[in-house]
């Protein structure tokens, strides 16, 4: 008898994707949700969305404790839903409740991705507060979230798989076939 995957095991099991912000959390996880017929949710933006504020602004306003606090309470709700695919935050697993609930109410998929990867994606973006706190050497502030991180993605994914640079429609067919086997 083949062994399943719990999302496959169980009728819409909610997937929860981790890793840093540039990882391609939000990318992979609209691909994954349209072959799935779950629903998309983005953490950050549906935080955003109920705030009416950007996550910079909260953070300048309520610091990254009362962030974390938002970030908590968002996900204790969202990881509770059946067939969603959820891109977290890239700071979701710093909360050791946070860590439990993705892990026991879901399947839980860690894209990870290099410090050059997501410099490269997050050039640009000036919505990053933990990397607007940098003093203009965001590598170095990639490699230190990355490295404070990274033990924690790895001790909640179920699964674990490089987002490096390529195509997310076939990294895509790569976790679904993945979680398919088991």
């Amino acid at each position: 008898m083949q062994q399943h995957s719990p999302i496959l095991a169980a009728a819409d099991a909610p997937l929860f994707l981790i890793g840093m912000m540039g990882a391609g959390k939000t990318t992979v996880g609209r691909l994954l949700a349209s072959a799935l017929g779950y629903t998309f949710v983005d953490a950050d933006a549906e935080l955003e969305s109920r705030a009416g504020v950007r996550i910079a602004t909260i953070f300048e306003l309520e610091g990254e404790e009362g962030f974390r606090d938002r970030e908590e309470h968002l996900l204790q709700e969202l990881t509770a839903r059946r067939g969603i695919v959820l891109a977290t935050g890239g700071g979701a697993v710093l909360r050791p409740a946070n860590r439990a609930c993705l892990r026991d109410r879901g399947v839980v998929v860690f894209l990870d991705a290099s410090p050059e990867e997501i410099l490269r994606r997050t050039r640009q973006d000036t919505h990053r507060p933990l990397l607007a706190s940098a003093d203009g050497d965001r590598r170095a502030r990639i490699e230190s979230l990355l490295e404070a991180r990274m033990p924690l993605y790895r001790e909640t994914a179920h699964r674990t798989f490089s987002s490096a640079p390529g195509n997310p429609k076939r990294l895509v067919e790569t976790i679904l076939a993945e979680l398919r086997k088991g």
